[in-house]
């Protein structure tokens, strides 16, 4: 999307700009020592930045270049919100995964190593049945079904693929595997990022021990959301980039392997976008492109829900990251998700949601977060980014927060 220039750049940003410059000055910084504190920003970006012609409409944004100009928000921009005081750590509320949690702090089938537990192993055709209602359940953002069940599921299969007869086993742990990989789904769904990881690597080691090659590169997918909701980029990078540059060398992948590839070039523009690195983050939301015209259709292989649609919503939820509220809101209305599942759409709706809290479109912002919750609740109830959104949204309207604002934020503990 192209800059603004002359008489285009918004009067309001042109005076931002300006304040950055004559703050950066008195700091005797030039404009690339200044990006150089900044994450992945240039000094090209801060030139923009300095002379209107680059919005800075994201809060966290804003925050980090008051950090390194050692100055306050509201020194920049004195409409920011202010901060609210600091408040003690809240006890760790239940977010509905407790159990399965649980199930992945330890060893889930000791008993089995001591040739000791149930005698009678379940059958594999019924552990199958219930690995699918269980991606059923987190396609459905329903988790705390998804605990209840995994507490059981993920013991007998943790036995199984070590009682199972030798040409049942690679079928057994390919189920394993994906049952990991839901709970890793859900887990980072739910923001707890280091039982994902967990979940993820555990997915991983059961995948490679089924022979399904591409089950493994879908446990790296898996890992690599945990690695970026961790904030740990380079790793996530690293994950990634090995896994994209392998299945590349395949030149007869099948629609579910190209299910794969596209996804994870969908997580690497995740990773790009989150790094602030505007060039890389579009580069990949385009090679997902191709391989998703490639494939002609929305798929659910290996639980992707890849095709051009997933990249549709993923170039939404890119341009939100990168504070292009603009162009997230502009795509985001040629989106027609209703073959997707709950999760997915719930998940559109909020991306646009926070893109019109970005432009400060408070009745737009609102709206798209209520229709969200009423598709997915649990999903938008409990994550970050939705709390995130709904506090500032709060903090811009002050004593006028309509009142269906100030209940969503009590449902969402956005204040707490």
């Amino acid at each position: 999307m192209s800059k603004r220039t002359g008489k285009e750049v918004d009067p309001r940003d042109r005076a931002f700009g300006k304040r950055v410059a004559d703050l950066r000055k008195a700091r005797d910084l030039t404009q690339q020592q200044l990006a150089a504190l900044l994450n992945g920003r240039t000094s090209s970006w801060m030139s923009q930045v300095e002379r209107g012609i680059q919005p800075v409409n994201r809060l966290d944004v804003l925050q980090e270049i008051a950090d390194a100009l050692g100055v306050s928000t509201q020194a920049l921009d004195p409409s920011a919100p202010v901060p609210a005081p600091p408040t003690p750590p809240a006890s760790v509320q239940s977010n509905d995964l407790d159990g399965a949690r649980l199930v992945i702090s330890g060893h889930p089938a000791l008993g089995a190593l001591l040739g000791t537990g149930p005698s009678e192993p379940v059958p594999v055709e019924r552990l199958s049945e219930q690995v699918d209602e269980i991606w059923e359940l987190t396609h459905q953002a329903e988790f705390a079904a998804v605990s209840v069940m995994v507490t059981e599921l993920v013991p007998q299969l943790e036995r199984a693929v070590r009682t199972v007869s030798e040409s049942e086993r690679p079928q057994t742990y390919r189920l394993l595997s994906r049952a990991y990989q839901a709970l890793a789904a859900a887990f980072a769904r739910q923001g707890d990022s280091r039982a994902s990881w967990v979940s993820a690597d555990r997915a991983v080691t059961a995948a490679e021990l089924s022979g399904d090659v591409l089950l493994v590169f879908a446990g790296v997918y898996r890992m690599v959301h945990a690695f970026v909701r961790l904030g740990n980029n380079s790793e996530a990078e690293h994950a990634v980039t090995a896994a994209v540059d392998a299945l590349s060398q395949r030149t007869d992948l099948t629609p579910p392997g190209l299910s794969v590839l596209g996804s994870l070039h969908l997580a690497k523009a995740l990773v790009h976008a989150r790094c602030g690195q505007r060039t890389e983050a579009r580069e990949e939301l385009a090679k997902a492109r191709q391989v998703a015209d490639q494939i002609g259709e929305d798929r659910n292989d290996y639980n992707l829900e890849f095709g051009p649609t997933n990249v549709a919503i993923q170039t939404v939820a890119t341009a939100v990251d990168l504070g292009d509220a603009g162009e997230a809101i502009d795509v985001g209305k040629t989106i027609d998700a209703s073959s997707l599942s709950p999760e997915r759409r719930g998940r559109l709706l909020m991306d646009l949601g926070r893109a019109h809290a970005q432009r400060r479109h408070l009745g737009d912002a609102v709206e798209c977060l209520l229709r969200a919750e009423e598709v997915s609740p649990e999903t938008v109830r409990t994550h970050n980014a939705v709390r995130q959104a709904v506090k500032e949204l709060v903090l811009l309207a002050g004593p006028n927060a309509p009142r269906e604002l100030t209940d969503l934020a009590d449902r969402t503990s956005a204040m707490e």
